[in-house]
């Protein structure tokens, strides 16, 4: 059993036990967290339901990981023959969730 669920402008694919890195959220490591957004949920057989956009009564729960930075990401600007260079880092704040469950 899976689910689609939207967070962060994004959407993810959730499985049972799967962990997730998403946009950054609200909370402490260890606290359970609800996911209300919930797009599309798919059973072992073919048993699918799509949400026009969401789905009233399903919802993905699962627990914090971790709380962390990711990766630099290098920018670098240039524009030649103008003596223009222009170099910068970003570390983008993620969230770590794992699933515990899918409730239809």
């Amino acid at each position: 059993m899976y689910a689609v669920l939207k967070t962060g402008g994004k959407q993810y694919k959730a499985l049972l036990g799967d962990t997730l890195k998403v946009e950054k959220l609200k909370g402490e490591v260890g606290e359970p967290i609800v996911f209300e957004k919930v797009l599309m949920i798919a059973g072992d057989d073919e048993n699918v339901t799509i949400g026009q956009p969401f789905i009233k009564s399903a919802s993905v729960r699962g627990h914090i990981v971790k709380q962390a930075k990711d990766k630099k990401i290098i920018v670098f600007k240039y524009k030649r023959r103008k003596k223009y260079r222009l170099k910068k880092g970003h570390r983008q704040l993620f969230t770590q969730v794992k699933i515990n469950s899918i409730d239809v």
